[in-house]
């Protein structure tokens, strides 16, 4: 048995990258090659405790940067009682958030706010492993008080109370257990961006699109905003690819001004879009409020770079969004996750994650599913995102069966990578990235 007086003995940072940039894999309109990167964590404990494993997501160079934020983080954790940190979480959210000297680098956005994400998840993680339950389980058993107590509402409460946090939390509990038998039967529902990066040619978007259909997926999503003749295009290819009965979505990752946005979706509006996602500055809540208005009834879709629950708030009270899409790594970890799970609860807009990158899948899965189970009861147009590269660097990949993300049942968060992809990928000491540098230097030598 783990000893009760375990505590964290280290925070361990890894600076990993993927030279995904060099086949085009991830690209956008505003983000034409990227390297997937994480500014990796684990937590290293004593007495028989496991560790707990977490990431920030970044697309390159910065995620040096990433790392730094984190290590600056390490007085707050090293030391503390691993029973203590897993019996309550919040207080370590807390914590982090609230240490003034860093907290105005943000406040509570930014690359700080990323690297409190990747320890409080790193938290989660550890916690779960040690329950020996899959994340979403250990949040879906969970008791609504405990749950409730998890969240800071400071600058919520004018539209989510905690009495209406813990009443929503109760209400979800019914049925839990049925759900529970449907998502362990048949998966969550997903969709997939693979076929759909900026970079590929129409051959191989259309080769990964009828791949798509075949593999069950019923919605595909593709990049657009460089070019408005070529995104026609590209949606033409789709369209006849797919057929008319598999939903198309549109990501144009912030590419556009507001009226901008509004031209270029209605241009693209006749493939049938189901949602424009990121169509203006994720900053910008009444600008997607009027997008909303002018493009409807293609939905509007965002939150992927939503720096924190107030914002989100902020998204749901101007009316400026369809599709809350939270990201596992950009906010302030699981805790801020759940307030954003209430929020769009309280509001009734669906929830359909961002994933992709390296290691949002795998986490993101959890939130997801915690969801269905235990707070909106309901898939119901909703779906989590799938790109299908990277996986294999992790030790509980995704599975993905039929269209549907297969409900992790391992111990944790599903954040740890592989020790031999952690010793070839780090940068720049990494045996991938060291026989890189050798290969450039002899070319111009």
């Amino acid at each position: 048995m783990p000893a009760t007086d375990a505590r964290i003995t280290a925070v361990d940072t890894y600076d990993i990258r993927f030279p995904t940039s060099r086949a085009l894999d991830g690209s956008d309109a505003m983000n034409p090659d990227p390297d997937y990167s994480a500014a990796y964590v684990v937590l290293r404990t004593d007495g028989g405790e496991p560790e707990g494993h977490g990431f920030a997501f970044t697309i390159g160079r910065g995620n040096d940067v990433q790392v730094a934020a984190v290590r600056a983080l390490r007085d707050h954790v090293v030391g503390r009682s691993v029973a203590a940190l897993c019996a309550d979480p919040g207080t370590l959210y807390r914590d982090l958030t609230g240490d003034s000297q860093l907290r105005w680098l943000g406040p509570e956005k930014g690359v700080m706010h990323m690297a409190i994400g990747a320890v409080v998840n790193a938290v989660w993680d550890l916690a779960a492993r040690r329950a020996g339950k899959p994340l979403w389980r250990l949040l879906a058993d969970a008791d609504p008080e405990w749950l409730t107590a998890q969240i800071d509402f400071r600058y919520l409460t004018d539209a989510l109370t905690p009495d209406e946090a813990l009443d929503l939390l109760r209400r979800g509990r019914k049925g839990a257990a049925e759900r529970t038998g449907h998502l362990l039967a048949d998966g969550y529902p997903a969709y997939t961006t693979s076929p759909g990066w900026l970079g590929y040619d129409d051959d191989k978007l259309a080769r990964l699109a009828a791949r798509a259909v075949a593999d069950g997926f019923t919605q595909i999503k593709l990049k657009v905003g460089a070019d408005l003749d070529d995104d026609i295009r590209r949606c033409r290819v789709a369209r006849a690819t797919v057929g008319p009965d598999i939903r198309l979505a549109a990501d144009a990752n912030q590419r556009w001004d507001v009226p901008e946005a509004i031209r270029w979706t209605g241009a693209l509006a006749e493939f049938g879009l189901y949602w424009i996602e990121e169509p203006t500055s994720p900053d910008d809540v009444l600008g997607h409020a009027a997008v909303r208005r002018a493009v409807a009834p293609v939905k509007v879709a965002t939150g992927e770079h939503a720096h924190n629950r107030v914002l989100f708030k902020q998204l749901l009270q101007a009316g400026a969004v369809d599709i809350v899409q939270i990201d596992a790594a950009r906010v302030a970890g699981v805790n801020e996750n759940l307030a954003i799970l209430l929020l769009a609860a309280k509001f009734g807009v669906p929830v359909c994650p961002h994933a992709g990158g390296v290691g949002l899948c795998e986490l993101v899965q959890h939130l997801a599913m915690f969801d269905y189970v235990a707070l909106s009861g309901t898939t119901e147009d909703r779906v989590i995102e799938y790109v299908d590269h990277l996986h294999d660097h992790f030790t509980d990949p995704v599975v993905i069966r039929a269209g549907h993300y297969t409900a992790p049942t391992a111990p944790g968060f599903s954040a740890a990578l592989r020790p031999a992809s952690v010793a070839r990928y780090t940068y720049p000491g990494g045996t991938f990235w060291a026989a890189d540098a050798e290969r450039t230097e002899g070319r111009t030598a």
